[in-house]
């Protein structure tokens, strides 16, 4: 056994063990350049022994501020034009899907456009046909009295289905929109009327408004009118026509079907060989336009 080593007083007041570690005085540590401290007076409470230690709150929390201010250095401007650029690449995106062209469309579907454009094509070719033929047999006066007056009754009741004063029946299609959120407006049916006389529709209702040439549509506190007469939601179209190119341009991708569930609302059309229209459009006394003698 060794003999222990003698302890001052002071070291026998400050200690209780051997093994104890000798914290060192504030004076004995080394500076780290760039640091500051801060001299404060004894307060009376200190430790015997030890240096008062500088506590710098309000400091600490005045540097807490100035690092959490925004600064206008290169990094957060680079960051600002990126996330402006993304931004105008996203709605770039969203109108290109919006309004997608011909060069979009897969092969199937300009096979199918290419296929309602002949069909239509087609049929109007032969209706001038038979015009032509019609005109040819009068002006030549080979046809008779009975086949002038039926061909003038035929007329008639063309002009009346087309003016909207005659009930009409016929192939076309019956399409319908579920619009629980009254997101579909009057620009919208607009459209829709006229991809319709685009695809050759002769005869157009929608929700019990008969569509003519003069036919006007308006909103009004959340309403659909045509013609001044509301329409009732679920919107219900019926379009007399050929049931095949009228359901094509109706469903086409990027048409009014695919408008119309971008919306909010569900769009469902539905072919038939008999299609009736029984409502009938009030004509508008001519004021001013005269027949010319």
């Amino acid at each position: 056994m060794g003999k222990g080593r003698k302890r001052s007083p002071a070291q026998a007041e400050g200690s209780t063990s051997d093994d104890t570690v000798r914290t060192p005085d504030v004076d004995e540590l080394p500076e780290t350049p760039g640091t500051q401290t801060t001299e404060t007076e004894p307060t009376g409470t200190e430790l015997p022994g030890t240096a008062p230690v500088a506590v710098e709150g309000r400091g600490a929390w005045r540097r807490l501020l100035r690092m959490s201010r925004p600064r206008a250095t290169r990094a957060n401007a680079l960051g600002a034009l990126l996330a402006l650029l993304l931004g105008v690449g996203i709605a770039a995106q969203v109108q290109l899907t919006n309004h997608r062209g011909l060069d979009e469309l897969s092969q199937t579907d300009l096979v199918r456009v290419l296929d309602d454009i002949s069909v239509r094509s087609s049929r109007l070719d032969q209706q001038v046909r038979e015009l032509e033929a019609t005109r040819d047999r009068l002006q030549n006066g080979t046809g008779t009295a009975a086949e002038a007056l039926d061909q003038a009754q035929k007329r008639v009741d063309t002009l009346g289905i087309l003016a909207g004063t005659l009930a009409a029946k016929g192939p076309g299609i019956t399409m319908r929109i579920t619009d629980p959120t009254n997101a579909i407006t009057g620009p919208i049916v607009l459209d829709l009327i006229q991809e319709l006389r685009d695809a050759g529709a002769e005869s157009i209702d929608v929700g019990g408004a008969r569509v003519v040439a003069s036919s006007f549509v308006s909103d009004r506190n959340g309403a659909i009118l045509i013609d001044g007469q509301t329409v009732p939601r679920p919107i219900v179209i019926k379009a007399i026509g050929d049931s095949k190119t009228l359901s094509s341009a109706m469903t086409i991708p990027g048409g009014i079907v695919e408008s119309v569930r971008q919306k909010g609302a569900q769009a469902t059309v539905s072919e038939s060989g008999l299609v009736e229209i029984t409502s009938l459009h009030r004509p508008t006394p001519m004021t001013h336009a005269k027949p010319v003698e």
